[in-house]
């Protein structure tokens, strides 16, 4: 299945909508003045109509993804957040004072495939894969990576922020203490076809993880 990307200018970023938000979007990341900005694209991912009917898998192209850069795809009528997660991203990941601040630092509650049952949540470090829906009430969670001691919230250590009622999540969509979600970012069933092409709604060969047996979306 192959898919098209086009550029926009750089815009502010939207007020983000509920579970309506169907949209396919890219988000690249720019570093001004010590801000993060986000830069929203519409694209032309969107599987066909028959695909998203069956609930079928879907896939992407990695190699449009740039270091630093998350897309938005759809899958089964979720938003689905493909994040391409630098090295500096990674290690921010294991920072101490990060996991100190998280409920489920360890992914101990059932929100992901055993394949993401690690530090980084994800069948390979670089590429993170969540499904973008608030576990509080289904809000759609804003991408600033970087970290900054003011925006979005003050003491932000980058990953996800829901403004719709202050819930945060890292990087690897693990949610912070103290918020109303109550669990980290669903992680869907997803496998790699080959180096360059993520499958989502389908496990690795050998795994059998069913996407309902998750605890919440």
């Amino acid at each position: 299945m192959s898919s098209d990307v086009s550029h926009t200018d750089s815009v502010p970023p939207p007020t983000p909508t509920r579970r309506d938000f169907l949209y396919v979007v890219t988000a690249t990341v720019g570093v001004v003045g010590g801000f993060a900005t986000l830069v929203p694209m519409l694209s032309q991912l969107n599987p066909d109509a028959s695909t998203l009917a069956a609930g079928g898998p879907v896939d992407l192209d990695l190699s449009k993804i740039e270091p630093g850069q998350q897309v938005v795809i759809r899958w089964q009528d979720h938003p689905i957040f493909v994040t391409r997660r630098t090295p500096k991203l990674l290690q921010g990941l294991q920072d101490p004072k990060l996991i100190a601040q998280l409920s489920d630092p360890n992914s101990e509650e059932a929100q992901q495939p055993p394949y993401a049952q690690n530090w980084h949540r994800s069948a390979n470090p670089e590429y993170g894969v969540v499904v973008g829906i608030c576990t509080h009430l289904g809000c759609i969670p804003m991408f600033y990576p970087n970290a900054n001691p003011s925006e979005p919230v003050q003491g932000w250590l980058g990953g996800y922020f829901c403004p719709c009622h202050g819930s945060k999540y890292d990087l690897a969509g693990r949610v912070f203490s103290g918020v109303p979600a109550p669990y980290n970012l669903p992680v869907p069933p997803y496998r790699f076809v080959n180096g360059t092409t993520l499958r989502v709604g389908e496990n690795p060969p050998g795994v059998n993880f069913e996407f309902g047996s998750i605890l919440q979306i």
